[in-house]
């Protein structure tokens, strides 16, 4: 694997360092093996002060947690993804709602929905497989909605924020929300594609929406319409990494995976938010600034031993 480049900087202002929060990332996926430090350390010098690191299924669960007790940067969100609800075993209510009540600081998710991946399931199994090869199917629809449904209610009996996943169904997931079990706590739709026409219904609900960098390049010219257009105090941005790599004048740090594909990393948040702030005509820093209120309004200060206005970042 290659040694990380030096990660951007956060810019000064008022005599500070511009604080940067990940809405949403992976930062125990196995493709980043033996990095993490390094990883945490870029991140740190870049001016990443908190990320929520999304669980995928029971396998990945105790690995984010380990990374919450490792790093305090760290809000541990545990879930079960549409994607590998075939994987699931007969107690993994019971493994979830352990995790949850156990971790300090926990939230819920990564959790959803997706139609993508029932009518691309060649492609779906491409994207699974990895190195490994992969010949399942893809969890049927009605699965789809009843782990998704139980999910919500384990978050709303404990009054969780929850992060959603959602591909080709965001209709059916307004419905699912509203008539479903009430998330007081509010909810992340993380890389949000839907249309513009459904923010304010789901804004309404408890919503935000995900700002990804993949969405800065010059071919999601849809997306990007929609988020210029998302009210300021319902954005959040994320890396989702290792995934979603953003185009090359936005991905300062870049890391070589085990397969030789490169992979983006928490490092490049400053340089998406930056992107985020000139796709949308806002200045960076008072941008900054509302993202990180933003944050704190969903995640909350979830774990001790950061302090927003006073952290030393490494320079």
């Amino acid at each position: 694997m290659n040694p990380l480049p030096s990660a951007m900087p956060g810019k000064s202002h008022g005599g500070g360092r511009l604080l940067f929060f990940d809405a949403h990332n992976h930062l125990q996926d196995e493709r980043f093996e033996g990095r993490r430090q390094e990883l945490m350390t870029a991140a740190r010098r870049a001016g990443v002060v908190r990320m929520v690191v999304n669980g995928a299924c029971e396998e990945d669960w105790p690995a984010v947690a380990r990374l919450a007790r490792e790093f305090p940067e760290v809000i541990p969100s545990f879930g079960y993804h549409p994607w590998y609800l075939g994987e699931r075993t007969n107690g993994w209510r019971e493994t979830l709602v352990k995790w949850l009540d156990q971790t300090p600081g926990a939230v819920l998710g990564e959790v959803g929905v997706d139609r993508w991946m029932l009518e691309n399931p060649d492609r779906w199994r491409r994207y699974r497989q990895g190195a490994v090869s992969f010949a399942g199917d893809p969890p049927d629809w009605s699965l789809q909605e009843t782990m998704l449904v139980a999910q919500l209610e384990i978050a709303a009996a404990r009054e969780l924020p929850v992060t959603i996943h959602c591909l080709r169904a965001f209709g059916r997931l307004l419905e699912i929300l509203a008539s479903g079990p009430r998330l007081r706590a509010g909810f992340l739709l993380h890389s949000y594609g839907g249309p513009f026409e459904l923010v304010d219904r789901f804004a309404e609900l408890g919503g935000y929406f995900g700002f990804p960098g993949s969405f800065l390049d010059p071919r999601k010219q849809r997306q990007q319409e929609v988020f210029r257009r998302i009210p300021l105090d319902r954005l959040l941005v994320e890396t989702d990494a290792p995934d979603q790599m953003p185009p090359e004048s936005y991905r300062p740090s870049v890391l070589t995976g085990p397969t030789g594909n490169l992979l983006n990393v928490p490092a490049n948040l400053a340089a998406i938010h930056a992107g985020l702030a000139a796709l949308i005509g806002k200045p960076l820093e008072s941008l900054t600034g509302q993202l990180a209120g933003n944050f704190d309004r969903l995640f909350g200060v979830q774990r001790p031993g950061i302090s927003m206005e006073s952290r030393d970042v490494e320079g």
